[in-house]
C-alpha cells in the first residue's frame, strides 16, 4: 500500500461522500473507465481505503472535538468504525512513516472482550489492516506495535487502576455504556490522554447511564448515529428478519436495534426495566376493551396532541388475578376536535371496544358532543379529574410493579412519556397526553372495577 498521487487523491476526496457516491451511482461504463485507469498499486490499495467504503456514521465529524461518540444498534458497524479510526490515527502516508498518534489506549469492558472484539474480531484492527501496515501482537504485554513504531495497549474497564501512569494521545473505548465502573474508568482514561492533541473514539450501543449522558452533554463531544438497518448489506438476512420479528416496535428494539438513548427521569414511576419486562407478543381473549381519550380541545397547529390509548383486560377471578394489555397508542397530533373524535371512533371499531372514556375537565359537554357527531351510539363515559396527573398515575404504576399490565409492540412514544412521569409530575416536553390516556384506560379497566368488586364484600362483612 505504498502511497502514490492516485492513491492519495482517492483517499482524500471523501468529504461529502463524493467519491463513494460517484463510484456507486456512475454509469457502468464510467465505473469501468475509472477502474481501468488505476494501476496495480492503486487497485491493491482500493479495498483498504475506508473513506471510500464507509457509511456516513462511520466517518468522524470535522471540526475541533475531543471525543467522538458513535451510537448505533447491534451490528451497525461501530466496531469497524472504531478500528478504522485507530488506523487513521497511527498510520502515516507510507508503512514506516508516523501518523498523528503514537500511543493509543484500547479500553474494553474486559481484557478478553478488548482482545477478541477490538483487536482480533471480524471488524477489529487486525482484520482491517493491510498487510504492509498490520501491527504485531504481543500477548504478554497486551500490546499492538505498528511498523512505524506506534503502539496500542489494551486495558479493562474493570481494572481501571491500570490506567494510572501510562499516557496517550488517542484512545478507543468500546461499549462504554455497559461498563459496570464506567464513570471511574472513563475518568481515569481522561487523566492519561495528555500527549499531543489527544482525542478519543467511543463506540457503544446506548444505555441510560450517567457516564454516557454526561459525555454526550459535553461541549467537546461530537456524535454520529445509525440503526442496525443502516448496515444491512453486511448482515445476515436471517438475523435482520429475526430481530425485526422479535423486537421491532418494542422499547428494547429501539435501544438495541435503533440505537436510541432511552432516558428515564430521576424518580420515574415507570423505569426502563419495568417497561422492557412488560412486553408481550400477543394478547389473550379479553373480557373488556376500552378506548381512553385525553382530548385536545383547541386543535390548532401548536396545541397538544390528543392522547388515544386502547387497552383490554382479563377480569376473571379476584382483582389480584386480573391482567391488562395495552393494545394500541392511537394518539393524533394537533388534530381538530372532529379529527381526534374520528380517530377515537376508528380505534373503537378496530378493537371492538365496549366503551370510550374521556377526560372532560377542559371541554366539558363539548367532548361528548363532538364524539357523538361522529358516532351517535358510541358507549361513552365522561371522566372528571379530581387529582393531579402524577397522583392519578401512581396506582397505575403500582399495577406495572406487580406485573399485571402488559404491552404489545408499537408503543415506543407512549413508553417514552411514561419514563418521564415522576411522583413530582411530568418532566418531559409538552403535555403527557399519551400517559393521561393510558392512566384513564387502566383506571376504567382495573382500578374502578376492583373498588366496586370489594365494596359488596365489605358490606357483607
Amino acid at each position: 500500500m505504498a502511497g502514490s498521487p492516485q492513491t492519495n487523491s482517492i483517499s482524500t476526496r471523501r468529504g461529502d461522500g463524493s467519491v463513494a457516491g460517484w463510484i456507486a451511482c456512475a454509469p457502468a461504463a464510467a465505473r469501468a473507465e475509472f477502474l481501468d485507469g488505476l494501476g496495480p498499486v492503486e487497485l491493491a490499495a482500493l479495498p483498504w481505503l475506508f473513506d471510500i467504503w464507509a457509511l456516513p456514521h462511520q466517518l468522524p465529524p470535522v471540526g475541533d472535538w475531543r471525543t467522538w461518540v458513535i451510537l448505533g444498534g447491534r451490528g451497525a458497524g461501530k466496531t469497524r468504525a472504531g478500528a478504522e479510526w485507530v488506523r487513521a490515527q497511527v498510520e502515516g502516508a507510507r508503512a514506516n512513516e508516523p501518523g498523528p498518534a503514537r500511543r493509543v489506549a484500547l479500553l474494553g469492558e474486559t481484557l478478553d472482550q478488548a482482545r477478541e472484539v477490538m483487536v482480533f474480531g471480524d471488524s477489529g484492527i487486525m482484520a482491517c489492516s493491510p498487510p504492509d501496515r498490520r501491527p504485531e501482537w504481543s500477548a504478554t504485554r497486551r500490546m499492538l506495535t505498528w511498523p512505524n513504531g506506534a503502539v496500542a495497549q489494551l486495558f479493562s474497564a474493570h481494572d481501571y487502576e491500570a490506567l494510572r501512569g501510562p499516557q496517550f494521545d488517542a484512545a478507543w473505548a468500546d461499549e462504554l455504556a455497559k461498563w459496570k465502573r464506567g464513570q471511574a474508568a472513563w475518568d481515569m482514561l481522561q487523566f492519561g490522554l495528555r500527549l499531543g492533541d489527544p482525542r478519543a473514539c467511543v463506540t457503544t450501543t446506548p444505555r441510560n447511564v450517567a457516564v454516557l449522558r454526561d459525555l454526550l452533554a459535553a461541549d467537546s463531544t461530537v456524535t454520529t448515529h445509525a440503526p442496525t438497518a443502516a448496515n444491512a448489506a453486511n448482515l445476515a438476512r436471517g438475523f435482520l428478519d429475526e430481530m425485526g420479528r422479535r423486537y421491532a416496535g418494542t422499547r428494547q428494539g429501539r435501544q438495541e436495534l435503533d440505537g436510541v438513548l432511552l432516558a428515564d427521569a430521576e424518580g420515574a414511576l415507570w423505569t426502563a426495566d419495568m417497561l422492557s419486562g412488560c412486553s408481550v407478543e400477543t394478547a389473550p381473549a379479553l373480557d373488556r376493551v376500552v378506548v381512553a381519550v385525553d382530548p385536545s380541545v383547541s386543535g390548532h397547529a401548536g396545541s397538544d396532541a390528543c392522547g388515544i390509548v386502547v387497552a383490554g383486560a382479563v377480569t376473571k377471578g379476584p382483582p389480584q388475578d386480573w391482567r391488562a394489555f395495552v393494545l394500541e397508542d392511537a394518539t393524533v397530533a394537533a388534530a381538530s376536535p372532529h379529527g381526534w373524535a374520528r380517530a377515537a371512533c376508528a380505534a373503537m371499531a378496530r378493537h371492538e371496544a365496549g366503551r370510550m372514556v374521556a377526560e372532560v375537565n377542559q371541554g366539558g359537554a363539548l367532548v361528548e358532543a363532538v364524539v357523538r357527531q361522529i358516532d351517535p351510539l358510541v358507549p361513552f363515559r365522561a371522566l372528571h379529574a379530581s387529582r393531579g396527573k402524577a397522583r392519578r398515575a401512581e396506582p397505575v404504576a403500582a399495577l406495572y410493579e406487580q406485573g399485571r399490565v402488559h404491552h404489545l409492540r408499537g408503543l415506543g412514544a407512549l413508553e417514552d412519556q411514561m419514563a418521564q412521569m415522576t411522583a413530582r409530575g411530568f418532566v418531559g416536553s409538552g403535555s403527557p397526553d399519551r400517559v393521561d390516556a393510558l392512566v384513564w384506560a387502566l383506571h376504567e379497566l382495573m382500578i374502578l372495577p376492583a373498588q366496586q368488586w370489594r365494596r359488596p364484600r365489605l358490606r357483607q362483612l
